[in-house]
């Protein structure tokens, strides 16, 4: 990435001096005599980092400066001053300045400087092309809460696009925290039923008797406490969807009455004669291996081959890390409005630990992880010491961790991804590091499906 710099002085030699040696570092430079020529230039161009004289006739290099922390307040100001005005220079740094160097200008400490400043100037505007992509990828999909590039993310968008206008019954499997809800949601709202019930059962965090008359409904007097009667779920998602969360966690009388609905369409209220009929869509999630529950005893084979008709696997967050950035910067996004935080990137070290962090609890543990550190951020950067101890913990070292039984392919894949998203996508570092060509890179790029 080349920056570009505008140097603001009165002083001719001053000026051009600066901005020679400013092109020998390899920055694109303008030159403004005065604060009006400057501020016309941060108007009409992408101005990444301004160096401006703290005394000049016209707009001063203060009134610059409160003209661009106003208008442009992620652009760095450097102020130049004299010997003599150095408690203005501080005043300036009060104000918003980044730094400020006294003349005659040290260029070695100048150097440093600019190269500092820029760090984070990158990390805003990095951050910014990921919010950018965010926004496309949501435009581009009928469903804006699923977020991911990776091929299994897209793969699944395919499923999701094919079956939403389909009767089918499907069943979500995936561990804690993946997004198997937000799957059901993207079902729900793109089929012809998304103007009707969209009913949730969580049937985890009920007991029997309690699930029985969640789904079914009781009558008057069917138990203990059941003064009125009370319809049940499935009564209430008539013409829409019902999603059971956690379908692995019922016990065999409540499979054998939701095999009946799916078989029949029919049902009684518990305590009840009369036999209601309704036309509900099933999708059904767990984070179980069904087929073990069957060999257990503890979950009947003909209801899961009636919830299984189309079967949409969810992978762990570890096994798609290309989904991580987005789903950081979505994060970032909601949480910072959400805690009135101005949060305006993540540095590379944090980055790089929440790139290699296994995530066991997966999107869920991430969004958490997210929002701690924009709660402890003292900065508008998120740092490696904002992120939770057991993140950082975890990712301490940089390394790439390769399983026992992992195929050479499969493993080759992850050295390749690992090693361009620690050099933030730069494929020439890339190729050098691991000892192969750019050719040879862009080839295995394209054969592992990996996005740069």
């Amino acid at each position: 990435m080349k920056f570009n710099i505008l140097v603001v002085d009165d002083e001719k030699n001053i000026r051009d001096g600066l901005g020679k040696a400013l092109e020998m570092d390899g920055y694109n430079v303008f030159l403004a005599e005065d604060g009006n020529v400057a501020m016309d230039i941060i108007n009409d161009n992408e101005v990444d980092l301004i160096i401006a004289d703290l005394k000049m006739p016209g707009i001063s290099g203060e009134e610059l400066l409160k003209n661009v922390t106003a208008s442009y307040p992620t652009v760095p100001v450097i102020i130049l001053t004299g010997h003599g005005t150095i408690e203005s220079a501080v005043n300036a740094m009060r104000n918003g300045a980044y730094d400020f160097l006294t003349k005659p200008i040290n260029l070695d400490r100048l150097s440093i400087l600019v190269r500092r400043a820029l760090s984070n100037r990158e990390l805003i505007l990095q951050h910014r092309a990921l919010q950018d992509e965010l926004e496309r990828n949501r435009r581009k999909q009928k469903y804006a809460r699923m977020i991911g590039k990776s091929p299994q993310m897209k793969r699944i968008m395919e499923i999701i696009d094919q079956v939403a206008p389909t009767r089918a019954s499907v069943l979500i499997t995936g561990e804690s925290g993946v997004g198997k809800e937000l799957v059901a949601d993207a079902i729900h709202y793109l089929s012809d039923r998304n103007d009707k019930p969209y009913i949730k059962v969580h049937c985890a965090a009920l007991t029997e008797s309690l699930l029985e008359s969640e789904l079914f409904g009781h009558e008057k007097g069917a138990f203990t406490g059941a003064v009125a009667r009370k319809r049940g779920r499935f009564e209430l998602a008539h013409a829409g969807t019902i999603f059971l969360d956690e379908i692995g966690e019922i016990n065999q009388n409540i499979q054998i009455k939701i095999l009946r609905v799916l078989q029949t369409k029919q049902f009684e209220r518990v305590g009840g004669e009369e036999t209601l009929e309704v036309d509900v869509r099933v999708i059904a999630a767990t984070n179980k291996d069904l087929k073990q529950e069957i060999e257990k005893g503890n979950f009947r084979e003909d209801l899961y081959y009636r919830l299984n008709v189309v079967n949409i696997f969810v992978p762990p967050l570890r096994e798609r890390k290309e989904d991580i950035p987005l789903l950081v910067t979505a994060f970032l996004r909601e949480f910072s409005q959400e805690n009135n935080r101005n949060i305006e990137g993540i540095d590379p070290k944090a980055r790089n630990v929440l790139y290699n962090y296994s995530w066991p609890g997966n999107i869920r543990e991430l969004r958490n992880c997210i929002e701690s550190a924009i709660v402890m951020c003292k900065g508008n950067i998120i740092t490696i010491d904002d992120l939770p101890p057991s993140v950082r913990t975890e990712s301490d070292g940089n390394y790439i961790k390769i399983n026992l039984g992992e195929s050479l392919a499969e493993a080759e894949k992850k050295i390749i991804q690992h090693t361009l998203h620690y050099q933030h996508g730069n494929k020439s570092k890339t190729a050098e590091i691991l000892g192969i060509g750019r050719k040879t890179l862009h080839r295995k790029l394209r054969e592992y499906h990996i996005e740069a």
